[in-house]
């Protein structure tokens, strides 16, 4: 029998409070679930630690309450009830099993049987169940070896799996990124049998799981998949530009480079700005995230290696760093010169380190120069500002001043 029980999460005192209070309503009723399990099996840190139970949701909150523990009802609908303590959530959600499904959502009913609630789990690896001693129950009896071998292979049948829903098509590629190894091969035909129903899911959950791929540390093999299921090709057919994107990880991962962050990495399978425009449209970006992508696949002002110190930082101030790290990032995977990495490396590490100034001017300075208060202020100030520019951000201060009152006697 395997167990976990020298796991730090599993020994913290807000873990035994929670799993105290519900222990006292039933001992052997409540086990720890899910990626909890997993990651320790497998030796991954833990974010988030999930509990089944057969309480019901009502006995849950009474037991929490009488604990001193708050009760939130999260998804109470599902059964599940998020318990804080200490600052940190516990999902506890009652056993269930899907009485229909349509591939978007399921209807459920509680139940008390381990084999029912885990029959209605995804992967095998995630239907492992932990008490509160730490020995792990697999009811799939394939759980505990598919988490040694690093293999993500759906609970029975993986067609009817994925008719049950199809986001389960992505989280197949996503699981795959962070904890598996080559595609389980009947999961992957199922996958690549039903990904056109990814059509059918709501545009939240597809970005969800896209970005989460492609946060993975190495997603490779998952975005190969993923082309060659038809599955990307469903979820975001603008983003075309998936060999500029696995030229970037290749570089990262080769060269060893802080990985880029999940928008940076998509900007890179976007060809252009109206790609970038529809997909943000598709898959319905925030506005920070669809304001990152366009800027990131703008071609001006251009980026290049061998750009001087002058007009790097020239083009640092204009698109501001993040914006300037998204395009080197992105002109880098577009540039095959074999020896082109040195100037790339030492561009990025100069972009990363020199802060773009502020320009040292105010209205009031200006208005102090003779212009009167109105659009001139700023048309001036546009001047200075554009000879500042050209003259690399001088901290002159006398020569601005001497600046500033011939623009304003110009153009006064």
């Amino acid at each position: 029998m395997s167990k976990i029980a020298g796991a730090p999460w599993l020994s913290a005192p807000k873990t035994r409070a929670v799993i105290a209070a519900l222990e006292a309503k039933r001992p052997g009723a409540s086990r720890f679930v899910g990626g909890c399990v997993r990651n320790t099996l497998m030796g991954r840190p833990v974010d988030d630690i999930d509990i089944a139970t057969q309480l019901m949701p009502d006995l849950v909150a009474e037991a929490a309450r009488g604990a001193g523990i708050a009760a939130i009802p999260t998804g109470i609908e599902h059964g599940t009830m998020t318990l804080v303590c200490d600052h940190t959530p516990f999902e506890v959600t009652t056993l269930r099993r899907d009485v229909t499904t349509d591939g978007r959502r399921a209807v459920v009913a509680f139940t008390e049987s381990w084999d029912e609630d885990a029959q209605r789990r995804d992967f095998r690896l995630n239907a492992l169940y932990a008490d509160p001693d730490g020995t792990v129950h697999d009811p799939t009896s394939g759980g505990l070896a598919d988490a040694a071998a690093k293999r993500i292979i759906f609970i029975g049948d993986p067609h009817q799996r994925i008719r049950e829903d199809y986001l389960r098509i992505l989280r197949f590629f996503r699981f795959n990124a962070y904890y598996g190894g080559d595609f389980d091969p009947d999961g992957f035909a199922a996958c690549a049998a039903q990904s056109a129903e990814i059509a059918t899911l709501s545009a939240e959950r597809v970005w969800k799981e896209l970005k989460k791929t492609i946060a993975a540390d190495d997603p490779r093999n998952a975005l190969d998949g993923l082309a060659r299921s038809g599955a990307w090709g469903v979820a975001c057919p603008e983003a075309t530009a998936t060999a500029r994107l696995r030229r970037m990880l290749d570089i990262e991962l080769d060269l060893m480079l802080a990985p880029s962050d999940p928008i940076t990495r998509f900007a890179a399978a976007t060809p252009d700005l109206d790609a970038a425009r529809a997909v943000a449209a598709r898959l319905k970006l925030s506005g920070e995230e669809a304001g990152r992508l366009k800027r990131a696949v703008g071609r001006e002002p251009r980026v290049v290696s061998y750009m001087s110190l002058k007009e790097m930082r020239r083009a640092l101030y204009a698109l501001g760093r993040e914006t300037f790290l998204d395009r080197a990032r992105i002109a880098w995977a577009e540039d095959d010169h074999p020896r082109s990495a040195t100037p790339w490396r030492g561009l990025l590490a100069l972009a990363e380190t020199w802060t773009p100034p502020v320009l040292p001017l105010t209205g009031a300075q200006i208005m102090a120069a003779g212009v009167p208060q109105g659009p001139k202020i700023g048309a001036v100030m546009r001047e200075v500002e554009a000879w500042w520019i050209d003259a690399d951000f001088p901290d002159d201060e006398l020569s601005l001043v001497e600046r500033l009152k011939a623009v304003a006697q110009a153009l006064g």
